[in-house]
């Protein structure tokens, strides 16, 4: 017999194959709900006054206490929750839930990176003498915590793909997934969104612009995936930065604003795009398989 997200998988794709021809639709999901105070409030605000539809909450970061609190006084948002493995900025730091002295630096915190880079050597995850034991346990506890604090969760994302990168993690996550009851696909079965042609050091102006004419770009019949991380550009976020990126603070203050901005709900709305969430992707699929 099949199990039940198995079958939730497979009615999805369905769903999306069987989607009308004329429609459009687009699932706009922020990321990283909890990392600071800033990017707390543009999540919330992008989700209740923009065109963001998910939300994915990192459960180790410091913030999420209140990310928490915001999100369960706002319930028609739909939350992921965002797993983590690593710790890439250079003035803050997080550290796993669990006792995980393989998934660690010297000093106890989460790796920066997940991938090795020439020019990092020895900051990856990768590069360390991983134990995919503390990396279930880690996700167990994240989730754990997650589902307990948040009641509008209903899916997992993975930060900085850390679960993407070796087929043995993702055989882990998809199981995990299954006995949570989250809905999590490694390959996504959505289109990615059509890049744009504009730079995070470019004008807000610009970068609205861009987004604009590749929302032009949508086919019908299709749904595409636009994931982004917003922030406002407080002396809080002007700390935050690592090696080969540290303007955070404008580009993200450049995401809120494309995703509250009027011309680009106005544009949507005359081109007919329907956002959507995970969750309403999910929740018509869900009642199917509870009645058979």
């Amino acid at each position: 017999m099949r199990t039940i997200f198995t079958m939730l998988a497979l009615c999805i794709t369905c769903c999306l194959t069987a989607q009308s021809k004329d429609e459009i639709r687009l699932l706009v999901r922020a990321d990283d709900m909890g990392s600071f105070a800033s990017a707390n409030q543009a999540c919330l605000d992008a989700a209740t006054k923009g065109i963001v539809r998910s939300i994915e909450v990192m459960v180790p970061a410091a913030w999420f206490p209140e990310a928490a609190k915001l999100l369960n006084e706002n319930p028609s948002i739909d939350v992921g929750v965002h797993l983590v493995l690593t710790s890439e900025w250079e003035n803050c730091k997080w550290r796993p839930l669990t006792c995980a002295k393989s998934l660690t630096d010297k000093d106890g915190y989460f790796y920066q990176l997940i991938w090795a880079r020439k020019d990092m050597p020895g900051c990856s995850l990768q590069e360390s003498r991983w134990n995919i034991h503390e990396i279930e346990d880690e996700f167990r506890a994240q989730i754990e915590t997650a589902k307990k604090c948040i009641k509008n969760l209903t899916h997992i994302s993975t930060h900085m793909l850390c679960a993407e990168w070796n087929e043995d993690i993702k055989s882990l996550l998809l199981n995990l997934a299954k006995e949570y009851n989250l809905y999590w696909q490694a390959d996504s079965p959505w289109e990615y969104f059509p890049k744009m042609n504009a730079s995070s050091t470019d004008s807000p102006e610009k970068r609205i612009d861009a987004f604009i004419e590749a929302l032009g770009k949508l086919q019908r019949g299709k749904t595409y995936l636009f994931v982004e991380h917003p922030a406002y550009n407080t002396p809080e976020m002007q700390t935050v930065g690592m090696k080969g990126y540290m303007n955070v603070a404008e580009d993200r203050a450049g995401i809120i604003k494309i995703f509250t901005d009027e011309r680009v709900k106005k544009y949507i709305k005359e081109k007919g795009i329907r956002l959507v969430s995970y969750g309403e992707l999910t929740s018509s699929q869900r009642s199917t398989v509870r009645e058979k």
